[in-house]
């Protein structure tokens, strides 16, 4: 796989644009593209998508079909992951969890990703950050909550992050250094693959 080929994209459930879980978004894309990757970043309070409904008592469409029936933008950002060689998914950290909209989300992603058969998401390395405002305490019960919905979507962590305003410079940093280590891991992981098995 040729780097120009390669795509990554980054998933902000921040609502604020300019503050510390965009800018970490931000950064690790910067990191991708400085490695040859085109990078895309998705900022999902500009998007329409509804948190689920638990259509059918929770075993609705999504279930049977890998679909949802709600018409808003899930699925477009569903193709657009799939379209992609590895995610970066950045949340700050609200009572220890990921966000209000990061939750809507990957829930409804992972009801319709749970019985997908031939998904192209699946098997999709990720990068997860966790913003800790305040306090600055909540980041690893955050990424820890992650790690469950990557678990259904079948998406490896590849790392994860977690910065508070205190850690901010050098993490800053990292989540660049991150980024284009994401990049030379989807190509290593390629070329384990594309490899003939021994005779």
């Amino acid at each position: 796989m040729r780097r120009a080929e390669l795509k990554v994209i980054g998933i902000q459930t921040s609502p604020n644009e300019d503050g510390l879980t965009a800018t970490m978004a931000r950064m690790a894309l910067d990191g991708a593209a400085a490695a040859g990757a085109q990078v895309e970043l998705v900022h999902l309070r500009k998007l329409n998508l509804e948190a689920c409904r638990q259509c059918d008592d929770g075993w609705g469409r999504c279930r049977r079909e890998g679909l949802c029936i709600i018409e808003d933008d899930l699925e477009s950002v569903r193709q657009r992951i799939g379209a992609a060689n590895a995610v970066v998914v950045s949340t700050p950290v609200y009572f220890g969890d990921v966000s209000e909209v990061a939750k809507s989300f990957l829930d409804r992603l992972r009801r319709c990703e749970i019985h997908t058969k031939d998904s192209t998401l699946k098997g999709t390395p990720v990068l997860s950050i966790a913003a800790a405002g305040g306090g600055g305490g909540g980041g690893p019960t955050c990424l820890v909550s992650l790690e469950r919905y990557y678990g259904v979507l079948g998406w490896p962590v590849f790392d994860g992050l977690i910065v508070t305003r205190r850690s901010r410079e050098y993490m800053l940093h990292a989540a660049r250094a991150a980024g284009e280590k994401l990049v030379a891991h989807v190509e290593q992981e390629a070329s384990i693959r594309g490899r003939a098995p021994a005779s």
